[in-house]
């Protein structure tokens, strides 16, 4: 599986994860090329090489092209300056940049839009960015956008991400780091964050946005086999390289497999009616698997174990399930780790009609299951035993 591994060791900002994604794609025309599509031309977009400690990274600077010819254009310049979160939303609307990238950019610009909502105790359609409605934020979260949907990992992680300490100068006035806006994003997403002793701001609400959106998780680096690093440089320098570092490659599925949770508890005292009810409840909300294994316990009691299998975000739900269908009072649960074959549901033509079935790939070899209910009804259909139906040649892969 492809993975994207954000390194924000040195924090996040727009334009760092434009210059990261950049090396990474390794096309600055493809950028520039769909960023004209938003019809905004107030801009041009300066990409170079710049060495941050040693370091050589990509710096990706978004140029106002009207700052000096404010005097003539008094009034655009100010509408420039105000956009809201719905002139934003209109100008990713009616561009034709490709609707995934256009979902993502409006997801992350949401984020920001909250954070400085509850910031300025206004409601969302009121905020007016000085953050976002600039041209630089715009371009750099739609380019992060359609860049992210060019690579198309199947996976994004972050490192921990680091911010600094002590206090900038601001379009508000000073403000402490991490800035208000940075910090909401923070508490609104699933972001681990932490300063370090670096007196200035290194995450930008922008780039704050941009990360809590993308990652899935925020550990170390995973082991994978790297194919590329893109290296973005920020605009500061400081005692350690201001720069993103960005790696693209591939993890092992088989070492990915996700961990599941298994839930157990021993029944001795709920009948047969209420188990299988309540096998029926869990399988609608969401478990994976749900089986009864028949047991003895204290005092020779015939008795059930219950297993559940499932996802970890849906283990209260199905615990609540368990307690309130049933009589026990404690659940154990352990977390495996489980490989699963790539699969597709098709439809075969036979001679006796269409017959659902799975279709799943191990090693480049595909096996066709076929689905019991399916071949339940062409036998029944056709009067013939549902032996035959499993030796016809199509189930065969032939």
């Amino acid at each position: 599986m492809k993975v994207l591994y954000f390194d924000c060791s040195s924090g996040i900002s727009g334009n760092m994860t434009l210059g990261a994604l950049l090396e990474i794609v390794g096309d600055d025309n493809y950028l520039l090329d769909e960023i004209k599509k938003l019809n905004i031309d107030e801009y041009k977009i300066e990409i170079s090489k710049k060495v941050k400690n040693g370091i050589t990274g990509t710096h990706v600077d978004v140029i106002l092209e009207h700052q000096h010819e404010e005097h003539h254009h008094g009034h655009e310049h100010h509408h420039h300056e105000h956009r809201n979160l719905n002139d934003v939303y209109s100008v990713i609307d009616n561009s034709s940049i490709d609707e995934k990238s256009k979902e993502l950019a409006k997801r992350i610009f949401l984020r920001v839009a909250k954070a400085e909502s509850k910031v300025h105790n206004k409601p969302l359609e009121e905020v007016h960015f000085h953050e976002v409605g600039a041209i630089d934020s715009i371009i750099d979260i739609i380019g992060t956008a359609i860049l992210i949907n060019k690579i198309n990992p199947d996976k994004i992680i972050s490192s921990i991400v680091n911010d600094g300490h002590g206090f900038i100068e601001c379009a508000h006035g000073t403000m402490s780091v991490p800035v208000p806006a940075t910090s909401e994003i923070f508490a609104n997403s699933n972001i681990k964050f932490r300063q370090i002793d670096i007196d200035t701001e290194l995450v930008t609400p922008t780039g704050a946005a941009i990360i809590a959106e993308l990652a899935e998780e925020f550990t170390t680096l995973p082991a994978m086999t790297t194919e590329k690093i893109g290296w973005g440089a920020g605009s500061k320098d400081l005692e350690i390289p201001n720069v993103l570092k960005v790696y693209y490659g591939d993890k092992d599925v088989q070492e990915q497999n996700e961990k599941i949770a298994v839930m157990e508890t021993n029944i001795d005292d709920c009948s047969g009616e209420i188990l299988g009810y309540t096998q029926e409840k869990l399988f609608q909300n969401g478990a994976l698997d749900v089986f009864y294994t028949p047991i003895f316990m204290k005092k020779n009691r015939p008795a059930y174990k219950l297993t559940v299998i499932c996802k970890k975000e849906d283990i209260l739900k199905l615990q609540n399930i368990i307690f309130k269908e049933t009589t026990t009072i404690g659940i154990r649960y352990h977390f495996e780790f489980r490989t699963e074959l790539e699969r597709e549901l098709i439809e075969i033509d036979t001679k006796y009609g269409k017959l659902k079935a799975k279709k799943v790939v191990n090693n480049g070899e595909a096996f066709i299951y076929p689905e019991y209910e399916s071949m339940r009804d062409l036998a029944e259909k056709n009067n013939i035993p549902l032996k035959e139906l499993y030796k016809l040649d199509e189930l065969e892969g032939k």
